[in-house]
Protein backbone atom coordinates (compact mmCIF):
# COMPACT_ATOMS: atom_id res chain seq x y z
CA UNK A 1 0.00 0.00 0.00
CA UNK A 2 1.24 3.32 -1.20
CA UNK A 3 0.82 5.70 1.79
CA UNK A 4 0.07 9.03 1.92
CA UNK A 5 1.90 12.17 3.33
CA UNK A 6 1.87 15.77 3.11
CA UNK A 7 -1.99 17.31 2.37
CA UNK A 8 -0.39 20.59 1.94
CA UNK A 9 0.70 21.12 -1.85
CA UNK A 10 0.42 22.43 -4.89
CA UNK A 11 -2.71 21.14 -5.83
CA UNK A 12 -5.88 22.49 -4.38
CA UNK A 13 -5.60 21.75 -0.96
CA UNK A 14 -2.71 25.02 -0.40
CA UNK A 15 0.78 24.89 0.36
CA UNK A 16 1.87 21.80 -0.82
CA UNK A 17 -0.37 18.46 -1.39
CA UNK A 18 -0.37 15.21 -3.12
CA UNK A 19 -3.21 17.19 -4.86
CA UNK A 20 -6.09 14.49 -3.88
CA UNK A 21 -8.23 14.67 -6.66
CA UNK A 22 -11.41 16.35 -6.00
CA UNK A 23 -14.46 14.54 -4.53
CA UNK A 24 -17.94 15.70 -4.92
CA UNK A 25 -18.71 18.34 -1.65
CA UNK A 26 -20.41 17.57 1.56
CA UNK A 27 -23.85 18.83 1.00
CA UNK A 28 -25.15 21.56 3.67
CA UNK A 29 -27.42 20.47 6.23
CA UNK A 30 -28.97 22.19 9.20
CA UNK A 31 -27.10 21.98 12.13
CA UNK A 32 -29.15 19.69 13.98
CA UNK A 33 -29.32 17.28 11.59
CA UNK A 34 -25.42 17.40 10.81
CA UNK A 35 -25.07 16.74 14.73
CA UNK A 36 -27.38 14.03 14.27
CA UNK A 37 -25.88 12.08 11.99
CA UNK A 38 -22.37 12.66 13.77
CA UNK A 39 -23.35 11.13 16.56
CA UNK A 40 -24.88 8.03 14.47
CA UNK A 41 -21.70 7.99 12.18
CA UNK A 42 -19.16 7.74 16.08
CA UNK A 43 -21.23 5.02 16.86
CA UNK A 44 -20.78 3.17 13.52
CA UNK A 45 -17.42 3.76 14.02
CA UNK A 46 -17.23 1.88 17.45
CA UNK A 47 -16.87 -1.38 16.23
CA UNK A 48 -14.43 -1.15 13.90
CA UNK A 49 -12.01 0.99 16.43
CA UNK A 50 -12.62 -1.97 18.85
CA UNK A 51 -11.84 -4.54 16.51
CA UNK A 52 -8.32 -2.95 15.73
CA UNK A 53 -7.58 -3.17 19.44
CA UNK A 54 -8.59 0.42 20.51
CA UNK A 55 -9.93 0.79 23.91
CA UNK A 56 -12.90 2.21 24.57
CA UNK A 57 -11.66 4.87 26.94
CA UNK A 58 -9.55 5.86 24.03
CA UNK A 59 -11.76 6.12 22.05
CA UNK A 60 -13.83 8.69 24.56
CA UNK A 61 -10.87 10.55 25.23
CA UNK A 62 -10.41 10.84 21.52
CA UNK A 63 -13.69 12.02 20.85
CA UNK A 64 -14.08 14.04 24.25
CA UNK A 65 -16.07 17.51 22.73
CA UNK A 66 -16.09 16.67 19.24
CA UNK A 67 -19.90 16.91 19.53
CA UNK A 68 -20.60 17.54 15.23
CA UNK A 69 -18.45 18.02 12.06
CA UNK A 70 -16.25 21.25 11.83
CA UNK A 71 -17.84 23.66 9.19
CA UNK A 72 -14.12 25.31 8.83
CA UNK A 73 -13.14 22.18 7.80
CA UNK A 74 -16.59 21.47 5.46
CA UNK A 75 -16.05 24.86 3.46
CA UNK A 76 -12.51 23.89 2.92
CA UNK A 77 -13.45 20.96 0.62
CA UNK A 78 -15.98 23.16 -0.92
CA UNK A 79 -12.85 25.79 -2.04
CA UNK A 80 -11.20 23.87 -4.39
CA UNK A 81 -9.04 26.33 -6.23
CA UNK A 82 -10.08 26.43 -9.84
CA UNK A 83 -6.69 27.25 -11.29
CA UNK A 84 -3.17 25.93 -11.35
CA UNK A 85 -0.47 27.19 -9.79
CA UNK A 86 1.98 28.27 -12.49
CA UNK A 87 5.44 26.44 -11.10
CA UNK A 88 7.17 29.55 -10.84
CA UNK A 89 5.16 31.34 -8.72
CA UNK A 90 4.99 28.12 -6.65
CA UNK A 91 8.92 28.13 -6.32
CA UNK A 92 9.25 32.04 -5.57
CA UNK A 93 7.63 31.08 -1.61
CA UNK A 94 8.90 27.67 -1.18
CA UNK A 95 12.11 28.40 -1.93
CA UNK A 96 12.57 31.71 -0.60
CA UNK A 97 15.80 33.88 0.58
CA UNK A 98 14.25 33.62 3.81
CA UNK A 99 13.82 30.04 3.78
CA UNK A 100 17.34 29.51 2.66
CA UNK A 101 18.54 31.16 5.47
CA UNK A 102 16.71 30.01 8.39
CA UNK A 103 17.11 25.88 6.59
CA UNK A 104 20.91 26.85 6.93
CA UNK A 105 20.68 27.70 10.73
CA UNK A 106 18.91 24.58 10.93
CA UNK A 107 21.17 22.78 9.27
CA UNK A 108 24.33 24.23 11.29
CA UNK A 109 22.32 23.74 14.54
CA UNK A 110 21.15 20.09 14.09
CA UNK A 111 24.65 18.90 12.33
CA UNK A 112 24.75 15.98 14.89
CA UNK A 113 21.60 15.06 14.86
CA UNK A 114 21.46 15.19 10.28
CA UNK A 115 24.96 13.35 10.03
CA UNK A 116 23.34 10.17 12.43
CA UNK A 117 19.84 10.36 9.87
CA UNK A 118 22.06 10.57 6.83
CA UNK A 119 24.34 7.24 8.10
CA UNK A 120 21.28 5.25 9.07
CA UNK A 121 19.62 6.48 6.19
CA UNK A 122 21.10 7.39 3.31
CA UNK A 123 19.35 10.68 2.29
CA UNK A 124 20.91 13.97 2.22
CA UNK A 125 20.61 16.36 5.04
CA UNK A 126 19.60 19.17 2.50
CA UNK A 127 17.58 16.65 0.99
CA UNK A 128 15.32 15.82 4.64
CA UNK A 129 16.11 19.93 5.81
CA UNK A 130 13.80 20.84 2.08
CA UNK A 131 11.35 18.46 2.54
CA UNK A 132 11.15 20.01 6.70
CA UNK A 133 10.99 23.52 5.21
CA UNK A 134 8.52 23.23 2.44
CA UNK A 135 5.86 20.96 4.38
CA UNK A 136 5.88 23.28 7.97
CA UNK A 137 8.19 25.81 7.29
CA UNK A 138 10.80 23.84 9.46
CA UNK A 139 7.90 23.44 12.08
CA UNK A 140 6.85 26.79 12.55
CA UNK A 141 3.47 26.02 10.46
CA UNK A 142 2.63 22.91 11.38
CA UNK A 143 -1.27 23.48 11.87
CA UNK A 144 -3.42 23.61 14.69
CA UNK A 145 -6.48 21.65 13.17
CA UNK A 146 -7.24 18.50 15.66
CA UNK A 147 -6.53 15.54 13.92
CA UNK A 148 -9.73 13.45 14.87
CA UNK A 149 -11.71 16.32 14.63
CA UNK A 150 -10.94 17.31 10.83
CA UNK A 151 -10.82 13.66 10.20
CA UNK A 152 -13.69 12.75 11.58
CA UNK A 153 -15.56 15.41 9.88
CA UNK A 154 -14.06 14.12 6.84
CA UNK A 155 -15.62 10.54 6.81
CA UNK A 156 -19.05 11.15 8.16
CA UNK A 157 -19.38 13.35 5.05
CA UNK A 158 -17.68 10.56 2.91
CA UNK A 159 -15.46 13.43 1.52
CA UNK A 160 -12.99 11.14 -0.64
CA UNK A 161 -14.96 7.71 -0.12
CA UNK A 162 -13.68 5.80 2.70
CA UNK A 163 -10.07 7.14 2.49
CA UNK A 164 -10.65 9.55 5.65
CA UNK A 165 -12.79 6.96 8.16
CA UNK A 166 -9.60 4.56 7.01
CA UNK A 167 -6.98 7.68 8.06
CA UNK A 168 -9.55 8.12 11.40
CA UNK A 169 -9.02 4.84 12.40
CA UNK A 170 -5.47 5.23 11.94
CA UNK A 171 -5.36 7.85 14.29
CA UNK A 172 -7.11 5.95 16.94
CA UNK A 173 -4.50 3.53 16.89
CA UNK A 174 -1.82 6.20 17.59
CA UNK A 175 -3.81 7.50 19.96
CA UNK A 176 -3.85 3.87 21.63
CA UNK A 177 -0.07 3.43 21.07
CA UNK A 178 0.53 6.44 23.34
CA UNK A 179 2.67 8.29 20.88
CA UNK A 180 0.53 12.02 21.51
CA UNK A 181 -2.46 12.77 23.29
CA UNK A 182 -5.43 14.10 21.97
CA UNK A 183 -4.78 17.54 22.10
CA UNK A 184 -1.62 17.54 21.23
CA UNK A 185 -2.05 15.37 17.68
CA UNK A 186 -3.03 18.64 15.28
CA UNK A 187 -2.10 19.55 12.05
CA UNK A 188 -4.22 20.16 8.63
CA UNK A 189 -7.91 20.85 7.56
CA UNK A 190 -7.50 17.45 5.93
CA UNK A 191 -5.58 15.27 8.50
CA UNK A 192 -1.79 15.55 7.37
CA UNK A 193 0.23 16.06 11.37
CA UNK A 194 3.08 17.45 12.46
CA UNK A 195 6.05 19.01 11.26
CA UNK A 196 5.97 16.69 8.30
CA UNK A 197 2.38 16.59 7.23
CA UNK A 198 2.53 13.16 7.73
CA UNK A 199 -1.12 11.54 7.20
CA UNK A 200 -1.83 8.75 9.96
CA UNK A 201 -1.67 6.14 8.10
CA UNK A 202 2.58 7.17 6.90
CA UNK A 203 2.73 7.84 10.43
CA UNK A 204 2.26 4.24 11.38
CA UNK A 205 4.20 3.06 8.86
CA UNK A 206 6.92 5.37 8.50
CA UNK A 207 7.37 7.63 11.57
CA UNK A 208 10.17 6.94 14.28
CA UNK A 209 11.44 7.64 17.44
CA UNK A 210 15.10 9.15 16.36
CA UNK A 211 15.45 10.86 19.78
CA UNK A 212 14.81 8.10 21.76
CA UNK A 213 12.59 8.61 24.73
CA UNK A 214 10.33 6.18 23.89
CA UNK A 215 7.40 7.85 21.38
CA UNK A 216 7.39 8.67 17.86
CA UNK A 217 6.74 12.42 17.90
CA UNK A 218 6.77 14.15 14.34
CA UNK A 219 4.87 17.40 16.50
CA UNK A 220 7.32 18.58 18.86
CA UNK A 221 10.63 16.29 18.73
CA UNK A 222 12.78 17.52 15.55
CA UNK A 223 15.11 14.45 15.43
CA UNK A 224 11.58 12.21 15.33
CA UNK A 225 10.11 14.66 12.34
CA UNK A 226 13.71 14.90 10.58
CA UNK A 227 14.20 10.99 11.41
CA UNK A 228 10.73 10.13 9.75
CA UNK A 229 11.06 12.18 6.60
CA UNK A 230 14.49 9.76 6.11
CA UNK A 231 12.45 6.94 6.73
CA UNK A 232 10.03 7.52 4.81
CA UNK A 233 11.74 8.74 1.79
CA UNK A 234 14.25 5.22 2.18
CA UNK A 235 10.94 3.58 2.11
CA UNK A 236 9.73 4.96 -1.04
CA UNK A 237 13.34 3.99 -2.76
CA UNK A 238 15.55 7.16 -2.43
CA UNK A 239 19.11 6.39 -4.40
CA UNK A 240 21.94 7.46 -2.58
CA UNK A 241 23.86 7.48 -5.23
CA UNK A 242 21.88 9.81 -7.62
CA UNK A 243 20.57 13.38 -6.80
CA UNK A 244 17.01 14.36 -7.71
CA UNK A 245 17.99 15.75 -10.69
CA UNK A 246 20.16 18.74 -12.64
CA UNK A 247 19.44 22.12 -14.92
CA UNK A 248 20.58 21.62 -18.01
CA UNK A 249 21.30 23.27 -21.19
CA UNK A 250 20.67 21.54 -24.86
CA UNK A 251 22.39 21.75 -27.61
CA UNK A 252 21.26 23.27 -30.71
CA UNK A 253 18.89 20.96 -32.85
CA UNK A 254 18.40 18.68 -29.87
CA UNK A 255 16.21 15.25 -30.17
CA UNK A 256 13.90 16.27 -27.47
CA UNK A 257 11.67 12.86 -28.72
CA UNK A 258 14.67 10.71 -26.80
CA UNK A 259 13.61 12.21 -23.58
CA UNK A 260 15.00 8.94 -21.41
CA UNK A 261 18.46 7.51 -21.39
CA UNK A 262 21.29 7.29 -19.42
CA UNK A 263 23.20 10.36 -17.85
CA UNK A 264 26.14 9.27 -19.95
CA UNK A 265 24.38 9.37 -22.86
CA UNK A 266 22.77 12.80 -22.63
CA UNK A 267 26.60 13.90 -22.02
CA UNK A 268 27.24 12.85 -25.29
CA UNK A 269 24.56 14.39 -26.75
CA UNK A 270 25.85 17.50 -25.94
CA UNK A 271 23.65 17.92 -22.65
CA UNK A 272 25.57 20.38 -20.01
CA UNK A 273 24.62 21.07 -16.42
CA UNK A 274 24.12 25.39 -15.79
CA UNK A 275 26.92 25.23 -12.98
CA UNK A 276 29.59 23.84 -15.30
CA UNK A 277 29.93 19.80 -13.54
CA UNK A 278 29.92 17.33 -15.38
CA UNK A 279 27.12 15.04 -15.16
CA UNK A 280 27.03 11.80 -13.56
CA UNK A 281 28.11 8.44 -15.53
CA UNK A 282 25.69 5.98 -14.17
CA UNK A 283 21.97 6.32 -13.38
CA UNK A 284 19.23 7.30 -15.85
CA UNK A 285 17.23 10.36 -16.02
CA UNK A 286 14.26 12.15 -18.20
CA UNK A 287 13.84 15.57 -19.58
CA UNK A 288 11.72 17.74 -18.07
CA UNK A 289 10.59 21.12 -19.23
CA UNK A 290 7.71 22.40 -16.86
CA UNK A 291 7.98 25.65 -18.38
CA UNK A 292 8.23 24.32 -21.91
CA UNK A 293 11.03 25.29 -24.00
CA UNK A 294 10.82 29.27 -23.19
CA UNK A 295 11.85 28.26 -19.18
CA UNK A 296 14.64 25.99 -17.01
CA UNK A 297 15.41 22.52 -18.76
CA UNK A 298 15.82 19.52 -16.04
CA UNK A 299 16.99 16.11 -15.98
CA UNK A 300 15.37 14.15 -13.39
CA UNK A 301 16.04 11.02 -12.24
CA UNK A 302 14.20 8.35 -10.36
CA UNK A 303 14.83 10.16 -6.95
CA UNK A 304 12.40 12.78 -8.55
CA UNK A 305 9.48 10.11 -8.25
CA UNK A 306 10.18 9.43 -5.08
CA UNK A 307 9.53 13.25 -4.03
CA UNK A 308 6.18 13.20 -6.27
CA UNK A 309 5.38 9.97 -4.23
CA UNK A 310 5.79 11.98 -0.91
CA UNK A 311 3.27 14.71 -2.66
CA UNK A 312 1.70 13.88 -6.14
CA UNK A 313 2.61 17.69 -7.24
CA UNK A 314 5.51 18.13 -10.06
CA UNK A 315 5.29 22.03 -8.63
CA UNK A 316 6.21 20.29 -4.79
CA UNK A 317 8.86 18.17 -6.35
CA UNK A 318 10.51 20.58 -7.57
CA UNK A 319 10.41 22.87 -5.14
CA UNK A 320 11.88 20.47 -2.66
CA UNK A 321 14.22 19.52 -5.10
CA UNK A 322 15.47 23.15 -5.95
CA UNK A 323 15.63 23.84 -2.37
CA UNK A 324 18.19 21.63 -1.21
CA UNK A 325 20.26 22.62 -3.90
CA UNK A 326 19.78 25.85 -2.48
CA UNK A 327 20.16 25.14 1.21
CA UNK A 328 23.74 23.21 0.17
CA UNK A 329 24.74 26.41 -1.30
CA UNK A 330 24.24 25.71 -5.09
CA UNK A 331 23.23 28.87 -7.34
CA UNK A 332 19.69 29.86 -8.29
CA UNK A 333 18.51 28.70 -11.43
CA UNK A 334 20.16 29.93 -14.51
CA UNK A 335 17.28 30.38 -17.12
CA UNK A 336 14.16 32.70 -16.67
CA UNK A 337 10.79 31.60 -16.64
CA UNK A 338 8.07 32.09 -19.01
CA UNK A 339 6.01 33.81 -16.82
CA UNK A 340 4.45 36.18 -19.80
CA UNK A 341 3.33 33.01 -21.59
CA UNK A 342 -0.32 32.25 -22.09
CA UNK A 343 -1.34 28.80 -20.42
CA UNK A 344 -3.93 26.91 -19.65
CA UNK A 345 -6.52 27.22 -16.90
CA UNK A 346 -8.07 23.63 -15.26
CA UNK A 347 -10.79 23.85 -17.43
CA UNK A 348 -7.92 23.98 -20.61
CA UNK A 349 -6.24 20.99 -18.99
CA UNK A 350 -9.42 19.33 -18.94
CA UNK A 351 -10.14 19.44 -22.28
CA UNK A 352 -6.76 18.92 -23.71
CA UNK A 353 -6.74 15.79 -21.51
CA UNK A 354 -10.15 14.74 -23.29
CA UNK A 355 -8.99 15.04 -26.62
CA UNK A 356 -5.87 13.63 -26.39
CA UNK A 357 -7.82 10.48 -24.68
CA UNK A 358 -9.94 10.72 -27.47
CA UNK A 359 -6.70 9.77 -29.94
CA UNK A 360 -5.60 7.34 -27.69
CA UNK A 361 -2.60 9.02 -25.98
CA UNK A 362 -3.93 9.80 -22.58
CA UNK A 363 -5.56 7.34 -20.24
CA UNK A 364 -7.41 8.28 -16.69
CA UNK A 365 -9.93 10.90 -15.64
CA UNK A 366 -9.49 14.72 -17.29
CA UNK A 367 -8.43 16.44 -14.00
CA UNK A 368 -7.01 19.00 -15.27
CA UNK A 369 -3.59 18.20 -13.80
CA UNK A 370 -0.63 18.76 -15.59
CA UNK A 371 1.47 15.57 -14.52
CA UNK A 372 3.77 13.56 -15.69
CA UNK A 373 0.97 11.49 -17.37
CA UNK A 374 -0.75 14.34 -19.34
CA UNK A 375 3.10 15.65 -20.22
CA UNK A 376 4.14 11.50 -21.68
CA UNK A 377 0.53 12.33 -23.62
CA UNK A 378 1.56 15.89 -24.57
CA UNK A 379 4.88 14.59 -26.12
CA UNK A 380 3.60 11.53 -27.91
CA UNK A 381 1.33 14.16 -29.62
CA UNK A 382 3.90 15.80 -30.00
CA UNK A 383 6.23 13.60 -31.56
CA UNK A 384 2.87 12.32 -34.11
CA UNK A 385 2.81 16.09 -35.37
CA UNK A 386 6.44 16.79 -35.84
CA UNK A 387 6.63 19.23 -33.29
CA UNK A 388 9.28 19.71 -30.69
CA UNK A 389 8.32 17.44 -28.22
CA UNK A 390 9.10 19.04 -24.78
CA UNK A 391 5.92 17.83 -23.08
CA UNK A 392 4.51 21.09 -22.14
CA UNK A 393 0.50 21.44 -22.62
CA UNK A 394 -0.18 25.10 -23.84
CA UNK A 395 -3.28 27.08 -25.20
CA UNK A 396 -1.81 26.68 -29.00
CA UNK A 397 -1.15 22.96 -28.37
CA UNK A 398 -4.77 22.87 -27.83
CA UNK A 399 -5.96 25.06 -30.23
CA UNK A 400 -4.33 22.84 -32.80
CA UNK A 401 -5.87 19.35 -31.48
CA UNK A 402 -9.41 21.26 -32.04
CA UNK A 403 -8.57 22.03 -35.61
CA UNK A 404 -7.20 18.49 -36.25
CA UNK A 405 -9.70 16.04 -34.96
Amino acid sequence: MRPWAGLFAAGWIGLGAPALAAGPAPQAVTAPEAKARFAAFLETLRPDAEARGIAPRTFEAAFAGVTGPDPDVLARTRKQGEFARPVWDYLVGAVSTRRIALGQAKAARLAATLSAIEARYGVPRWVVLAFWGVESDFGASAGSVPTVRALATLAEARFRGTLFRDELLAALTILERGDITPARMTGSWAGAMGQVQFLPSSFLAHAVDFDGDGHRDIWNSEPDALGSIASYLKALGWNPALSWGYEVVLPAGFDLARYRENLSAFARRGVRRTDGKALPEAGVASLFLPGGLGGPVFLITDNFEVIRAYNTSDSYALAVGHLADRLGGAPTLAAPWPDKAPRLDKAGLQALQAGLAERGLYAGEADGRAGPKLREAVRRYQIAEGLPADGYATPALLERLRARP
